[in-house]
């Protein structure tokens, strides 16, 4: 019986220790989509395979939730963090067809703040990347088919896609 017991406790430690891995490596493969590679406007991964990761652990669904023109909006549907914050929404542009103008290639984040949002502006500086701080997520998910109740907060978006790059 207590072999048992001892049995499913290291099996469960096991279990959550390969989990607090594995968030560790999707937040680092999200960061690493957004992050620049040094001295260029190019980014050090694709975010659409930092993507398809989140997919594959059941944090986001297979398909977007939305998408509108040229954007995909993932939305978070069990917890995930992203530099300490609460990850809400994975977004990603790009263009599959033509719908007209204008397309601006990249990625982004919108996160429940904990806190402080230093973090974030600090890693959208050095990546030229652009945030709001202080954004209204049910305005700004408006187009994004919400069917989850939305906790209180303060939200905070970080968008790094080409343009942000040139300013």
């Amino acid at each position: 019986m207590y072999k048992r017991i001892l049995l499913l406790f290291f099996l469960a430690a096991h279990a959550a220790l390969a989990s607090a891995a594995s968030d560790r490596e999707l937040e680092e493969g999200l960061a690493n989509a957004l992050r620049l590679k040094p001295g260029t406007t190019e980014r050090t991964r694709d975010s659409g395979k930092a993507i398809q990761a989140y997919m594959r652990e059941g944090v986001v669904n297979k398909r977007p939730n939305d998408r509108w023109d040229y954007t995909d909006y993932y939305q978070v549907m069990k917890p995930a963090s992203f530099m300490g914050h609460d990850l809400v929404v994975i977004e990603e542009e790009y263009m599959s067809k033509f719908i007209g103008c204008c397309v601006n290639p990249g990625a982004g984040v919108t996160v429940r703040l904990n806190g402080s949002s230093h973090n974030l502006e600090k890693f959208a500086k050095a990546n030229m990347c652009s945030i709001d701080d202080n954004v209204s997520v049910k305005e700004g998910l408006r187009g994004v088919r919400n069917k989850t109740a939305l906790r209180k907060g303060r939200y905070a978006t970080l968008s790094c896609r080409d343009n942000d790059t040139r300013r």
